[in-house]
């Protein structure tokens, strides 16, 4: 049998205990795993001060973000949220626009006006918005 690592014989025992907390019996413990597993890597550790998911999804969302910088008078599309009301069906549209950046904000934040010049009431965040190219 191979040497396990002493990290993951703690992360075991801790986990071991959260189950024995929560089952009645002992034949229950498989249908209590899911929510113990859930409880340990949400919890806060005191030695790093995050919980081991949150460090986890942190790494692998940093890995796909791509950075996108916008400049003023760049025409872009933006995308039409869940909640707003033009959003209707599987076949809606998922951006609308062409606007045109009328400027950047701190905070990767954009100010934006449609094509008559009329400014668009709220800033919206880069994460939303793409590139139009006609």
């Amino acid at each position: 049998m191979p040497k396990m690592n002493g990290a993951v014989e703690a992360a075991n025992k801790n986990v071991k205990r959260i189950v024995a907390k929560m089952v009645e019996n002992y034949k229950d413990w498989h249908e209590k795993l899911p929510y113990a597993l859930h409880a340990y890597r949400t919890n806060i550790r005191s030695n790093t001060g995050a919980t081991p998911f949150s460090l986890v999804v942190a790494r692998a969302f940093d890995k796909k973000v791509r950075l996108r910088e916008f400049e003023a008078r760049d025409l872009v599309l933006k995308k039409i949220l869940l909640n707003q009301e033009d959003a209707h069906g599987k076949w809606a549209l998922n951006y609308e626009g062409p606007y045109i950046v009328k400027n950047t904000l701190l905070g990767r934040a954009l100010v934006l006006k449609d094509m008559d010049g009329n400014i668009l009431p709220k800033p919206v965040n880069t994460d939303t918005i793409k590139r139009f190219d006609a």
